[in-house]
């Protein structure tokens, strides 16, 4: 504080008196309200998390009040491109990494000095570094995880090696006689999302190839003519016929594979986030997960001859930026840095249950998901990362192909394997490199 003033005081007689003022500590003028705008609508885990630390904000910012409009993603999206433009935007708003088009036209509010980044992961932090600035608070961090029913695993005569992870002839074996048994082999759908029908084909990318490979094919610099990359989708096309995604899988929805895989008809297998527990583990009533569900987390399938079985993908979920056009920009980067302090950290792990972005000290999570969280992190032991899902950097057409075809089109057996591999080379090749 001290530190402020002295640079406040500088500052003042070199003629910068009104920057001064933005960044010092003074409280912000009774009645002021803070507007956020929020994804998670659907989530009430994050709700409660997100609105606790509202109220505590209220409490040590007299006259402040924190008012949180919470939305589904479609319909937040459509409000701040409809009213940033026109400056009649929230303070805060959510943002996810594919929005970089806010951040381009200019509507978000650089971050670097106004934000304690001590709490937050640097490699975290790192996803949302652009031309040198930092555009957003990331808070979520998930993996990508293959969850599965041990029941219906056991049912039908299958264990899950020590390995923790199925071959790939295993893995279509079990497709098979799942399907063969009426029982969806992988509760997944399309209907509202540009990425769940990519997990089991990009994993397996991921697999074959190797971070720096994979890497090169999302980046242009790789054909998926490779023959390797070619392999994975002829093995994927075999799951397709062999059934093993639902027949709606087109119009599913995300939240409605959730309950489709615990609830009814019901599957063997859900690949999803590690932000699967914001939806799984709440109230039966509120569209949870059983309490006796025999939940189990399995490792993508290995591939044959794989160049790094062992690799899966890391990324940030929910983030939070500043609109550039706020007049109480100081006071929104201190929500945010509220929202990263290392026991907001451990709450969200205790009321979410999922990884976060903020340092909790090196608290572990407890009470009844114990169990849940020790297999979650039995599956990172040995783990080598790709940091960011293929949604998180394409772009225009190749991000569309990506949509299109690896996401939707391929998965429900609408293309060829050729087919395929034509559309994403004509828009994301873009020669050797």
């Amino acid at each position: 504080m001290k530190k402020i003033a002295l640079t406040c005081a500088i500052l003042a007689l070199i003629g910068f008196v009104a920057i001064c003022e933005w960044r010092s500590a003074r409280p912000e003028p009774r009645g002021t309200i803070l507007s956020v705008w929020s994804h998670e609508a659907d989530e009430p885990a994050k709700v409660e998390v997100r609105e606790e630390v509202a109220r505590d904000f209220e409490r040590t910012h007299p006259g402040v009040h924190v008012k949180i409009t919470w939305y589904d993603e479609d319909g937040l999206i459509v409000s701040l491109k409809t009213s940033l433009p026109v400056d009649q935007g929230p303070d805060v708003f959510y943002i996810e990494t594919y929005w970089s088009d806010l951040i381009a036209d200019g509507y978000v509010l650089p971050l670097d000095d106004l934000i304690d980044w001590n709490n937050i992961y640097p490699w975290a932090r790192y996803f949302w570094v652009r031309d040198g600035k930092t555009w957003a608070v990331p808070q979520e961090v998930y993996t990508e995880e293959l969850y599965y029913n041990k029941d219906l695993l056991s049912k039908l005569g299958f264990a899950l090696p020590p390995s923790g992870q199925f071959t790939q002839q295993q893995f279509l074996d079990l497709v098979k006689k799942a399907r063969a048994a009426g029982i969806t082999p992988i509760a997944q759908g399309v209907g509202d999302r540009n990425f769940p029908g990519a997990y089991i084909l990009s994993q397996a990318l991921l697999h074959n190839l190797g971070v720096d490979d994979y890497a090169r094919l999302f980046h242009g610099k790789l054909s998926f003519e490779d023959p390797r990359v070619v392999a994975v989708f002829n093995w994927v096309k075999k799951l397709v016929d062999a059934g093993a995604y639902p027949k709606n899988f087109m119009t599913l929805k995300l939240a409605e594979s959730h309950f489709y895989f615990y609830q009814k008809p019901g599957a063997v297998m859900l690949p999803m986030g590690s932000w699967y527990t914001g939806r799984a583990f709440v109230p039966v009533d509120d569209g949870g997960q059983p309490e006796n569900f025999p939940l189990g987390i399995m490792l993508f399938p290995a591939m044959d001859n794989g160049a790094c079985n062992e690799c899966k993908i890391r990324a940030i979920g929910s983030s939070f930026a500043v609109n550039a056009a706020s007049p109480h920009r100081r006071l929104a980067a201190e929500f945010l840095n509220s929202m990263s302090q290392p026991g907001v950290g451990k709450l969200w792990i205790e009321t979410v249950h999922l990884q976060t972005a903020v340092k909790t000290g090196g608290n572990s999570p407890g009470g009844k998901y114990t169990g849940y969280y020790q297999e979650l992190m039995a599956r990172q032991q040995g783990a080598k990362y790709f940091d960011m899902d293929p949604t998180d950097f394409l772009e225009g057409a190749c991000l569309d192909s990506y949509s299109q075809v690896v996401n939707s089109a391929f998965p429900a057996g609408l293309l060829s394997v050729e087919q395929a591999i034509r559309l994403m080379n004509q828009n994301c090749y873009k020669g050797k490199g």
